[in-house]
């Protein structure tokens, strides 16, 4: 399993991929405090496990209904993020950005949505990754990252960034 260097990635297969999703209007971003399953309690934006048949633009759009009541439309992918955890899980998450969609967020059994100005996203309530991937995807850029986490903590990561 992959751990600390470049190299260790080349083979990478994740056990799960899942999507994020992050819907902007006015200077701010959509973001949910989950309630459940991986990084419950924290701030992140709305998503899921991809199902099987399913691609990553699909996940993306029911996953966001499922949890926020928003229908997506358009969800363009910013980013490829692929997760280590040292107790052996791992996961590749794609992250998608929107600014269209309809329906307002409503609060589910999986997430309580709030708006939030760009400027003032919770960081410290978030994965510790986040804050260096989120601001250059909102920025319009694409990011492909590489984490290792220890629990809660990241103890090693891997940005490269480009233009979309």
């Amino acid at each position: 399993m992959p751990d600390a260097t470049r190299n260790d990635w080349d083979s990478f297969t994740p056990q799960e991929r899942a999507v994020i999703t992050f819907l902007r209007r006015d200077g701010e971003v959509l973001l949910i405090h989950k309630k459940r399953g991986l990084g419950a309690g924290k701030i992140n934006g709305p998503g899921g496990r991809i199902e099987p048949g399913e691609t990553a633009a699909q996940a993306a759009v029911r996953e966001t209904r499922e949890e926020v009541g928003i229908d997506v439309r358009l969800p363009v992918e910013h980013a490829t993020l692929h997760f280590v955890f040292r107790h052996g899980y791992s996961l590749t998450v794609y992250v998608f950005v929107s600014e269209r969609f309809a329906g307002a967020a409503e609060e589910t059994d999986e997430a309580v949505p709030f708006w939030v100005p760009l400027d003032a996203i919770p960081y410290g309530r978030m994965w510790a990754d986040d804050e260096h991937w989120l601001p250059v995807v909102l920025a319009g850029k694409y990011v492909e990252g590489r984490f290792v986490f220890d629990g809660d903590a990241m103890v090693w990561s891997d940005l490269t960034v480009r233009d979309p």
